[in-house]
């Protein structure tokens, strides 16, 4: 039973980390050009910290490191973004 919660966590990440893809593209072809939303970077943390989980029952050294350092980065950008969007610019 343990196992097969696992897996439907792991394909529920992997099926979050997809559709960050899947939103970027759809965007980009809206607008017609090259754009990352902010579901983008939402959907990379949780898909990753899902995959991390995933990563660290399987134990798999290389996985978990991956998925941490992404988490990190996924984090890090989303940061920015809330830091961009409480700074006014003058004239704007």
């Amino acid at each position: 039973m343990i196992n097969k919660i696992w897996l439907i966590v792991g394909f529920s990440a992997q099926a979050l980390f997809f559709g960050r893809w899947l939103v970027q593209w759809i965007i980009t072809e809206k607008k017609k050009k090259s754009t990352i939303p902010v579901a983008f970077w939402y959907l990379s943390l949780v898909g990753g910290l899902m995959l991390l989980a995933y990563a660290i029952y399987r134990r798999d050294p290389v996985f978990i490191l991956g998925q941490a350092c992404g988490a990190v980065i996924y984090l890090r950008n989303l940061y920015y973004i809330q830091t961009h969007k409480n700074q006014t610019i003058p004239g704007e």
